[in-house]
């Protein structure tokens, strides 16, 4: 048992005050509040992974115009295009913050 804190220790990772507390941490202002915190902590590394991954959508609507699926090319390129927005929106979050310190 020792080098173990007891269970009743203070931990900095646990959720303050539930969901909500959870989901306030770090503070970030107005729709910034729509990301999730894990994703906020990490956003240029989500936003690159979005950016790629409409791509990739962007790419599966385009095969599927060439064998005339237009229901799925449709809902691939409207993917593609949200997860691009989405990734340039996180990028753009990532490069007018303040420099850390």
């Amino acid at each position: 048992m020792s080098g173990t804190p007891p269970m009743n220790a203070a931990n900095d990772n646990a959720a303050r005050k539930g969901l909500r507390g959870w989901w306030a941490s770090p503070p970030r202002p107005g729709m910034q509040r729509l990301i999730n915190p894990w994703e906020y902590r990490h956003l240029r590394a989500f936003g690159v992974t979005r950016i790629a991954g409409g791509f990739v959508a962007g790419t599966a609507g385009v095969v599927c115009l060439s064998y005339a699926a237009y229901g799925w090319a449709a809902f691939f390129l409207v993917l593609g295009v949200l997860n691009l927005a989405g990734g340039y929106w996180y990028i753009t979050i990532v490069r007018s913050a303040p420099p850390r310190a």
